[in-house]
């Protein structure tokens, strides 16, 4: 493969929703990598020590999609569900049923996929998924990751720091929850810090219902400022999370309504703290620590706990069916104990 220049660098990053940085650090690599493979160069099944990444696999899975198949979330990687899924395919058409995807399940599946194309299955499984837990917080389980702050550290803010802005956050968000009945996860504590695949791994262990990762940025410029959130999707494989999305506009539109902070919009990226975690997940960058306006905002406790009680109504606005939500901003906690949507 020739090498290739910082543009060509920056313009693949932006079309797979990395960060566009314009070097090829270790997830640009690893994307460079499954860029390569395309359904059919090679047969497809359960590895190890590593499971196979790749865009072939991220192909197969919207493919079986296509045809009902629940493979679970369209992310490239194949493991045990993508595994089933090729199963019953196989089992469907009969071919060898035995779980890899080789020259005879490929053949079967592009002379399907020909035919039976439409619709979207893993969006209306995610959102009739999501409908059927109901509008109580009360059986909930939400993981609340607070990052490290160790994005940007060369890049000289207005004296507070990062990790102890959003663990505050944190700690303000989980003591409303816990109010509300939820059952809430931190993945860091105060002082230590877990690498990015131990916050995967507990919020998978959790079986959380949503991820709601918090993060302060950074610029060299100080004019760089505001609010802006992340969900799991990618234009290129025409894959977005339902839930992720819709939680990722309505925190954007809570905050945006009750504070001052600039709205930066929502962002569909393919990172890995959104791609690996299994339930849907956001992220939020509360702002910039290098401009002074958002700098003074977020050194205040006070409009730390406006941003906590803004994103409490959002992830119960999430859950509420569409008649009984409330225009943005407008709902407060106590509507929320008024409705009887918590446990007392």
């Amino acid at each position: 493969m020739k090498e290739l220049t910082p543009d060509e660098v920056r313009s693949f990053q932006q079309g797979r929703g990395l960060t566009v940085t314009g070097l090829v650090d270790e997830v640009t690599s690893r994307a460079l990598e499954e860029a390569r493979w395309k359904l059919g160069d090679r047969s497809l099944h359960i590895s190890t020590p590593s499971l196979m990444h790749g865009d072939d696999v991220a192909t197969l899975q919207n493919r079986l999609v296509e045809m009902g198949f629940d493979c679970g979330r369209v992310d490239g990687i194949y493991g045990t569900r993508t595994s089933s899924a090729v199963s019953e395919f196989q089992k469907s058409v009969g071919v060898t049923v035995d779980g890899k995807c080789g020259p005879a399940t490929i053949i079967a599946l592009l002379r399907l996929t020909t035919i039976v194309s439409g619709g979207a299955p893993i969006r209306l499984r995610e959102d009739v998924s999501q409908k059927n837990r109901g509008p109580a917080l009360a059986d909930k389980v939400i993981v609340l990751d607070p990052s490290n702050g160790g994005k940007n550290r060369g890049v000289t803010g207005f004296g507070i720091e990062e990790a102890e802005i959003v663990y505050d956050i944190s700690q303000r968000l989980e003591g409303r929850l816990l109010a509300l009945g939820v059952s809430v996860f931190l993945t860091r504590g105060k002082d230590n810090c877990p690498t990015q695949q131990e916050r995967v791994d507990l919020a998978n262990k959790t079986s959380a219902d949503l991820v709601i990762s918090f993060h302060v940025d950074r610029y060299q410029n100080q004019s760089a400022h505001g609010v802006a959130t992340y969900y799991y999707g990618s234009d290129m494989h025409s894959l977005h999370s339902v839930v992720g999305e819709r939680f990722a506009s309505l925190v954007q539109r809570e905050i945006c309504a009750r504070t001052d902070l600039v709205n930066c919009h929502s962002h569909a990226k393919v990172w890995d703290l959104l791609r690996l975690t299994k339930a849907p997940t956001v992220r939020v960058d509360l702002g910039y620590l290098t401009n002074p306006g958002d700098a003074e905002r977020l050194g205040r406790a006070d409009f730390r706990d406006v941003i906590a009680e803004s994103i409490v109504i959002a992830i119960q606005r999430l859950y509420l069916a569409s008649e009984d939500d409330a225009k943005t901003g407008m709902l407060r906690l106590s509507d929320l104990r008024k409705a009887g949507l918590r446990s007392n």
